[in-house]
């Protein structure tokens, strides 16, 4: 098909260097388990399901796909089949694409490069990009305006001074764990260096470059490893500025407009962008025994063909999104709106991607050195109903906590500077235990395990006192987070309201994060999570993916 070859050669496919990159970062990395994708396969308990019939075709997604739904029932609905998505980050698609068995037809992640990296087995083929978007920064209209970011180029040291002179704070996905990260930090680090020709490892050993990269992320108040969930937390938080993909600040502007909220100001970064290509691609020998293959491709074939028709390219702008480098389609002033900063006719460029050895580097810099340390307090729930595979679960995950080769394999190191703190918990709090850096922090591994099971569940007294310890504790700067390992049945004294009360009056913006074990009940963890920006995740099917997530969202 030639129509389908025109987005082959969009900035996505330039970072191929990348691919190298993150090749290397995951050799040896634990491959995502397949037991709940089985279940859902079992059960039908997709993400999002559309149309009915008994041609069912399975697409792995990244979260800023959702957007694109409409597109997909009305699809679904007129070919009288099934069509589910289940949504993943970029990184565990790629880990989906290097495991043995794939229960799914197709990939649909942010960009190129992670089908590139991921599928060393040479199983996907027939990808297209379906849209672009590039990684903007989003700025409160009247701050954009007060900054003199409306009337001409900004540059990166634009963005450092504002950080410098304490005038403006930003979101931000994890650069470890999201494509859209992934993408700012690099540009900020090619703008700071002067857009060189190449970027050296001479270069990363600069002190000033360092000193300059740790100024700028610390400009970030909160992270996520999706995009999309970056999005609502802006809409649901009191935030200066977003970096995320055009679509979603549009996307988000839609709702801050309809609420009467102050909209975003998009700025493109004049010396450090990159843009993603939102491929779709076909999964060859998934390793699924009993699957028509011939049948799946071609119900993808003419999912994908449906998508490249131009009256549903045209519909696919209308979401935000771009589906050619040269602009976009006219009568769409209403969606790319030039008074929130969209530029329809700005020449998008990449940046230049130095070796895989130098990209190596940089990530590992960022994750060992320059973002924002956590300061993370951990609630360990050793409760009588934790027993048996609920505390097994528990411990597993706390070896993947405090086993650093095993989290550096994952890029979710602790560093020199982070502080994690333990407390287990049963009908009281116990004391707690503190380790400063990954050496400490690798030296309470067996201490923290050897806490036995027994007793009620005191989980809102527990999350209280966190609370209030944070509140009086000095951060140094570092970003605070608490996350409960637990069953989620509070048996004990103290509520929900309770907490929201304490969490209120100490005036906490930390996010509560929760993994769930044993027979969990996420319902009173949801409420908590939510009040505080957070989220819950559950440990049970899938713990590395969890404790991955919990990590690129602190």
């Amino acid at each position: 098909m030639k129509e389908r070859s025109r987005h082959n050669s969009s900035p996505g496919f330039a970072c191929r260097c990348l691919v190298i990159l993150l090749a290397l970062v995951i050799a040896g990395l634990t491959l995502v388990s397949c037991t709940a994708i089985r279940k859902k396969e079992e059960s039908g308990d997709y993400d999002a399901q559309f149309g009915r019939g008994n041609d069912l075709l399975r697409i792995v997604a990244g979260s800023e796909n959702r957007v694109l739904e409409p597109i997909l029932d009305a699809y679904a609905q007129k070919k009288k089949m099934r069509i589910a998505v289940d949504y993943r980050g970029s990184l565990d698609i790629m880990r989906l694409l290097q495991g043995g068995t794939i229960p799914y037809d197709a990939v649909w992640p942010a960009s190129s490069l992670w089908i590139s990296m991921g599928d060393e087995k040479h199983r996907v083929r027939d990808g297209s990009s379906t849209s672009i978007t590039p990684v903007v920064l989003g700025v409160r209209q009247t701050l954009a305006r007060e900054l003199g970011w409306t009337e001409g180029p900004v540059y990166v040291r634009d963005l450092l001074t504002a950080i410098r002179e304490g005038r403006l704070r930003f979101t931000m996905t994890s650069a470890t764990q999201s494509n859209s990260g992934a993408s700012a930090y690099m540009g900020f680090l090619y703008a700071l260096l002067g857009q060189p020709a190449e970027i050296t490892l001479q270069d990363l050993r600069d002190p000033g470059l360092q000193e300059d990269l740790r100024e700028l992320l610390g400009g970030i108040e909160r992270s996520s490893g999706s995009s999309d969930w970056l999005k609502d937390l802006y809409l649901k938080g009191d935030y200066d500025a977003m970096v995320n993909y055009e679509a979603l600040i549009i996307d988000a502007n839609r709702t801050l407009e309809a609420e009467g909220r102050e909209t975003l100001y998009v700025i493109y970064l004049e010396d450090g962008t990159l843009l993603a290509d939102s491929p779709l691609a076909f999964v060859t020998q998934n390793g699924e025994a009993d699957r028509d293959e011939a049948h799946q491709e071609k119900l993808f074939e003419e999912l994908l063909e449906h998508l490249l028709s131009e009256p549903v390219q045209l519909e696919i702008q209308k979401t935000g999104r771009r589906t050619d480098l040269n602009g976009v389609a006219p009568g769409l002033d209403d969606i790319f709106r030039a008074d929130q900063g969209i530029d329809t006719k700005r020449i998008l460029s990449t940046i230049n991607m130095p070796r895989a050895e130098v990209l190596l580097a940089a990530l590992e810099l960022y994750q060992d050195e320059l973002r924002r340390p956590g300061y993370n307090i951990y609630l360990l729930d050793h409760s009588g109903s934790m027993s048996g595979s609920g505390i097994r679960q528990l411990r597993a995950a706390l070896e993947l906590i405090m086993d650093q080769k095993r989290s550096g394999e994952l890029l979710l190191q602790a560093s020199e500077e982070e502080i994690n703190v333990f407390i287990p918990f049963s009908d009281y709090s116990h004391e707690p235990l503190t380790a400063r850096g990954p050496v400490e922090l690798e030296a309470l591994r067996s201490s923290v395990s050897d806490t036995r099971t027994g007793g009620g569940t005191a989980l809102f007294g527990a999350v209280e006192e966190a609370l209030k310890e944070l509140a009086k504790t000095d951060l140094g700067g570092r970003r605070p987070a608490i996350i409960v390992l637990t069953d989620g049945m509070n048996t004990a004294s103290g509520s929900q309201r309770e907490v929201e009360s304490v969490y209120r009056q100490l005036g906490l913006d930390v996010p509560i994060f929760a993994i769930l074990f044993g027979d969990a009940h996420a319902d009173e963890l949801e409420g908590l999570a939510a009040m505080s920006h957070g989220r819950v995740f559950d440990g049970r099917e899938d713990l590395v993916q969890a404790f991955a997530t919990v990590r690129g969202y602190n």
